[in-house]
């Protein structure tokens, strides 16, 4: 039996790194769920692009290879310039469009209105929940 390695990319915002951090880890520690992280990091040379063109160009790539978008949807989210344009990509930047589960933030009941009216599933912050739903829509 092979266990699947799912394709993620993660959406969030950098002033919240911490919350990013924190859903790497929980994925990490779940049993039988690997998966690899396409998701652009605080420190990725991606940022070095020279134009917004550019910098789209190079998020849809990481974007291309995934099965599932996850999106921390708190709402700061909704003022949020790169992850509406996130959710723009996941939603029209290829043939078919990628799934987007909107994860509740911890303790947060407030989500983003776009990131909610967006996406394919919502979700809790829990290892079940998140893992569930990347594998009945990755």
């Amino acid at each position: 039996m092979s266990v699947r390695i799912f394709n993620l990319f993660i959406s969030h915002s950098w002033s919240y790194a911490t919350n990013y951090e924190q859903l790497i880890a929980l994925l990490r520690n779940r049993s039988y769920f690997l998966f690899r992280d396409y998701s652009v990091p605080h420190n990725d040379p991606i940022h070095n692009a020279n134009t917004v063109a550019e910098l789209r160009e190079a998020i849809r790539l990481k974007m291309s290879s995934c099965g599932v978008i996850l999106i921390l949807a708190g709402v700061y989210a909704t003022y949020s310039r790169w992850i509406n344009e996130e959710i723009g990509l996941a939603k029209g930047g290829f043939s078919s469009p990628k799934p987007i589960i909107a994860i509740r933030p911890r303790g947060n009941e407030r989500l983003s209105t776009n990131v909610q009216n967006a996406s394919d599933k919502i979700v809790n912050w829990n290892t079940d929940s998140v893992v569930g739903a990347i594998r009945e829509l990755g």
